[in-house]
């Protein structure tokens, strides 16, 4: 275990939220693109949004017939959908891309394999690659599938793609990493940083980050759930000693050549899901993440809420946990887990409602913390909320990011900070939506606020597609989350959609364009 030191803590004023995106139909507004207010702030400035640009193509893994589950259910498998998708910039060239995404996604958890799209253009052009993931990209034949991509760049412009690596019974679960030199499209063999064989235990919700402010540094972080055993009735699990989900960490200091053993960053009792890595101008790293109930007694209702851990010697230490706000839980749909829901019929959607995203500003080093919860709908369904903090201890109180103008979900939000400091919110709504039983016309917006996060203008930046079209595992999917990073002044959402016909799903990028500044 890592030990934990203790970190002075000022109140923590409260908390955060945003969401994140999916697929794209190709209806789009272009530079038209909506521009919901009109009053900017002093500096501000409207974006000028390009055309989608298809970042997937035609599944590679279109001939792989591996990955069912055990009898008495196999599990759907989705061929051609593109989902989950994320992207980072290479720092030591702007035109560089990487974005991955799920590929042909299975019903009841993961896919054939993950998929890579690269771009040396600035995100006019993508060309795909894959690492060996899964038995499907010529991976570990134990691995059926793979799931939850994420990927980074370090200073001397690699790239690192992290993977959930599972069997189709999900018993074995892995997190495995690979190294794309700059420049190339041919990844590497993958490293494992921790396996589990047996049900006790399940890894889950990874990802990484490249530390901007030492060379060859890379973090990566998720969640190793520990569940008891056989059929419970659901207080015995609740009130398990057994029961948690530990944030482990892992880091590269030489660009990838050797990984630290995986460590446990908390002894404390909480079970978190979605930790992420963000890194100040300073060097300290801030792990942002959902915490609800942990081992033995568990918390009440309210004690669910979204935290960070603070490490000032790259991951060696972390700090206890610090609260940013409580999570106000949106009601879930009928027969099911998840919070957002077809306002039509009550279908589920499965959004990453439970999933922070965070950035930090490269000048001021001000974080911005994102998630969707019910806070600002008297408990109805989810909005996008964002706190941030200049020492990764006291918050701002939560304030409300999208603009949506009818009572309507927003979700799946991800925040980034331009060069200039203009904080991006990228998130779905359905404010289009009519009672219409037979679509769910979803949108696409990206917020930006140019005083940190005080006030909001958005800009759609597509038409209307129908989320009804997209594969179904669990509810409709497009995934837990989806990309944006900035390019200078400017922003690249890398996001999924459906397309006309049922169970589609493809991954676009659009480029929110920032005005020229003034000579």
């Amino acid at each position: 275990m890592l030990c934990t030191a203790s970190v002075p803590s000022d109140p923590v004023v409260s908390e955060v939220v945003i969401v994140r995106t999916a697929r794209v139909l190709f209806l789009a507004l272009g530079s038209s693109a909506l521009l919901v207010s009109t009053a900017l702030p002093a500096g501000a400035y409207p974006f000028g949004v390009d055309d989608p640009v298809l970042a997937s193509g035609p599944s590679p893994f279109a001939g792989c017939t591996v990955g069912e589950a055990p009898p008495p259910d196999p599990g759907t498998v989705y061929p051609d959908t593109e989902v989950e998708p994320f992207v980072a910039v290479n720092p030591t060239d702007p035109d560089n891309l990487v974005g991955v995404f799920q590929q042909d996604r299975w019903s009841d958890g993961g896919a054939r394999g993950l998929v890579a799209a690269s771009s040396f253009d600035g995100g006019l052009t993508w060309t795909e690659s894959f690492a060996a993931f899964s038995e499907c990209s010529g991976g570990d034949p134990v691995y059926d599938r793979a799931s939850d991509p994420w990927v980074t760049f370090d200073t001397a412009g690699n790239a690192y793609q992290i993977a959930l690596s599972v069997s189709a019974d999900q018993v074995t679960s892995s997190i495995l990493v690979s190294k794309l030199t700059d420049g190339e499209l041919s990844w590497e063999e993958p490293v494992t940083l921790i396996r589990d064989d047996d049900p006790l235990h399940f890894n889950d919700k990874e990802s990484i980050t490249g530390d901007p402010t030492r060379d060859g540094y890379v973090y990566a972080v998720w969640d190793r759930g520990t569940f008891p055993g056989g059929p419970r009735s659901p207080t015995s699990e609740a009130h398990s000693f057994a029961f948690r989900g530990q944030p482990i960490f892992s880091r590269t200091t030489d660009g990838g050549a050797t990984w630290s053993e995986p460590v446990g960053m908390t002894n404390a009792n909480v079970f978190t899901l979605g930790n992420q890595i963000a890194v100040q101008p300073n060097g300290t790293l801030v792990d942002v993440f959902w915490t609800g109930r942990g081992s033995g007694l568990q918390p009440s209702p309210n004690q669910d809420f979204i935290g960070v851990m603070l490490s000032t010697d790259a991951g060696a230490r972390w700090s206890q946990v610090i609260k940013i706000s409580n999570f106000d839980d949106p009601p879930v749909c009928p027969d099911s887990f998840e919070q957002v829901c077809d306002p039509d019929d009550g279908d589920p959607v499965r959004a990453g409602t439970f999933i922070p995203d965070i950035a930090v500003d490269p000048d001021t080093g001000r974080v911005y913390v994102v998630w969707a919860d019910a806070r600002f709908s008297g408990g109805a369904f989810p909005d996008v909320v964002l706190s941030s903090s200049l020492d990764g201890r006291t918050w701002t109180t939560p304030v409300k990011v999208n603009q949506t103008p009818v009572a309507a979900a927003a979700f799946n939000p991800t925040v980034e900070v331009s060069s200039d400091g203009t904080v991006g919110v990228l998130y779905y709504d359905f404010r289009e939506n009519d009672p219409a039983p037979d679509d769910l016309p979803t949108t696409v917006f990206l917020a930006h606020s140019h005083d940190a996060g005080v006030t909001w203008d958005e800009q759609q930046l597509d038409g209307a597609f129908d989320m009804q079209n997209a594969p179904f595992a669990r509810g409709l999917f497009l995934g837990d989350y989806q990309g944006l990073d900035s390019i200078g002044r400017d922003f690249l959402a890398f996001y999924a959609v459906t397309g006309g016909a049922e169970n589609s799903a493809d991954v676009v990028a659009v480029r929110a364009s920032a005005p020229l500044p003034p000579p």
